[in-house]
């Protein structure tokens, strides 16, 4: 999961050297931090969101098949 999502990211921004994913378990969670450079923290936001809305979009069906529920926080 972590990887899709860094792959997607690096496509996104003009850093791809700083995007950085961190994945934490807990039960049924899975929870990644995406870290970019503070000036692609837009590209990766989109405009009013989309584009995080589409990331999460593809965690939560990545998750589903392992039967757990996801989230994803985006930092700077």
């Amino acid at each position: 999961m972590e990887e899709l999502i860094a792959v997607i990211a690096r496509s996104l921004v003009d850093q791809p050297d700083a995007v950085k994913v961190t994945r934490t378990d807990e039960e049924n969670n899975v929870t990644l931090e995406l870290a970019v450079a503070p000036e692609d923290l837009g590209k990766v936001i989109g405009k009013q969101g989309r584009t995080a809305r589409a990331l999460r979009s593809i965690l939560a069906a990545t998750a589903a098949k392992d039967d757990k529920r996801s989230r994803l926080e985006i930092v700077e």
